[in-house]
């Protein structure tokens, strides 16, 4: 019932399940595993508009999308409006969608004026918004917050002016920026959310579940969702979404240890091949803490792969662990 193709603008998705953009985690190899498992659309981790409109060349780097199925979308940053407006125009050379973040709560992009600070200046989240629209000839969503705090709730304000401004989608993270990424995910937000606008909304926030995934379907009537944290290190969670909006019959599936570790080696060789050795090696091992959590001897494990910085010696590493289990 919940499961269906959903229209973002002209993009039309297979399905509505969705993964969120995470700061230095959602990159190419980890999309590339992610969408494996049967997801409509990734998000690209958040690029610095005003880095793109310099011609920062690591952070192009960051949106490489180089044998990536699509759609993709890319979610740009930044308060300054003419560099929000051209890397739109930057990125939609190559990506399907163009998101603005107005949700990312960290103070390093707050204290600039961006991010979720913009929830505390409609009238410049609102310039934003349309020339970026008018810039690109793809769809534009916004990622938005809650608020910026409890006394500062302006989710269904943002909304309702950003559909007006000619965004094709909404997404919503029923939080405040104070609260980060604690506490309950506030339903009744993403409700008024998505009652306030026309256009498609999608819910975020504590989606680690099938159960929590049907819950904001079923109390909010959103049009999609999204999940982040809930995936790392475990992308069945988006199969087992789908099967249990498809059936209504919780699977219980867990991958056995030969499985994780082959999707573990899978991601271990894509973000090598991106990165390099040296690189991607540091890369995944935030990667494996998080496939290998709660399992056993995983602290053991865990401190033994953060000191390895060969390939070969961190595969064998991993091959010797899981046939321990």
């Amino acid at each position: 019932m919940y499961l269906k193709k959903l229209k973002i603008g002209n993009v039309e998705l297979e399905n509505n399940i969705m993964l969120a953009p995470m700061a230095g985690i959602t990159d190419l190899p980890f999309r590339i595993i992610c969408k494996e498992f049967g997801i409509g659309l990734v998000y690209t981790e958040m690029a610095s508009a005003k880095a793109i409109y310099y011609g920062d060349e690591k952070t192009k780097k960051l949106l490489n999308i180089e044998g990536e199925k699509k759609p993709i979308a890319v979610q740009i940053f930044g308060s300054d409006v003419v560099a929000m407006k051209e890397a739109a125009k930057y990125v939609s050379s190559f990506a399907d969608i163009v998101d603005i973040n107005m949700g990312c709560p960290a103070p390093k992009v707050v204290k600039n004026g961006d991010g979720s600070k913009l929830l505390t200046n409609l009238k410049l989240a609102e310039e934003i918004i349309e020339n970026v629209v008018k810039s690109v000839d793809i769809p534009v969503t916004v990622k938005i917050r809650k608020g910026w705090d409890e006394k500062n709730t302006v989710a269904t304000d943002i909304a309702r002016i950003a559909e007006d401004k000619g965004a094709s989608a909404i997404i919503i993270h029923g939080r405040t920026r104070e609260e980060f990424f604690s506490g309950e995910v506030d339903l009744d937000i993403i409700k008024k959310v998505k009652e306030s606008v026309n256009i498609p909304v999608i819910g975020n926030g504590n989606i680690f579940s099938e159960e929590d995934a049907y819950r904001m379907f079923e109390y909010t009537g959103v049009d999609g969702i999204m999940c982040g944290r809930g995936a790392l290190g475990n992308p069945w969670l988006f199969r087992n979404i789908i099967s249990y909006l498809k059936t209504g019959n919780k699977s219980q599936y867990q991958p056995s240890p030969q499985e994780k570790l082959n999707v573990i080696l899978k991601h271990i060789d894509l973000e090598i091949k991106e990165k390099g050795e040296y690189t991607g090696i540091r890369e995944m091992r935030k990667h494996i803490s998080w496939y290998i959590k709660n399992m056993k001897d995983a602290t053991k494990t865990r401190d033994m792969i953060n000191r390895i910085e060969d390939r070969q010696e961190l595969e064998n590493c991993l091959k010797e662990y899981f046939k321990s289990i």
